[in-house]
This record gives C-alpha cells, structure tokens and sequence, in this order.
C-alpha cells in the first residue's frame, strides 16, 4: 500500500514535529500517521531502508526513532522539508512508496 497522494484532503494535521505538521489519525505507537506537507512521508509504511536518505542531494531526510511500532523502529523523517528541490529521488527510491513530493502543497 502506497502513500495516500490526497491525504491533505482526506486526513486532518493533528499535531506539529520538528517544524513540519504530522496528519492523523494517530495512535502511538503502532499508527504515526503522514509527516510532513510539501514532502510526505507515511510513518506507518516506512520501513527504514534509508535509500531515501541516502540519496536526497539536499539532506530532507533525518533519522527519528519510532520505538514500538511494528514496521520499523525508525523512520526517515522530512524534517527539512523546506529545503526540497523536487527532484523526486526520494520518491523513486523508496521501495515500499512511503513518500510523496507535492510542491503545490507547502
């Protein structure tokens, strides 16, 4: 299952991380819901590969720990999402499309 690519539509920001909004539902610490608005990640289908951090020439991505829930323990988190020059590396690489790059969503 992919990323929601209208979750700004269907889904509400229910609470603020690092600078950039988290969309619900949430329920710690098995849902975390989607971080981020111009750049989107879904915590509950990121698996922590990495590669999107690995990749990202502008370093969006930073590790945040996600103890408890059951895809992974960790998560690459957007928290520089402002720095984004829509490239969609991150998009391309992720194996399990946990991300979504929207400029018209800032």
């Amino acid at each position: 299952m992919a990323i929601d690519p209208n979750f700004d539509q269907n889904r509400e920001v229910v609470d603020e991380h690092e600078g950039h909004d988290v969309w619900g539902p949430v329920e710690e610490p098995e849902k975390l819901g989607i971080h981020g608005t111009h750049v989107a990640v879904d915590f509950d289908i990121c698996d922590a590969d990495g590669v999107c951090i690995e990749d990202c020439p502008v370093d969006v991505f930073e590790w945040v720990e996600t103890p408890g829930h059951p895809t992974s323990e960790r998560k690459a988190d957007p928290a520089n999402e402002t720095q984004c020059i829509d490239c969609m590396l991150c998009v391309d690489v992720c194996p399990v499309d946990a991300i979504d790059v929207d400029s018209t969503r800032a």
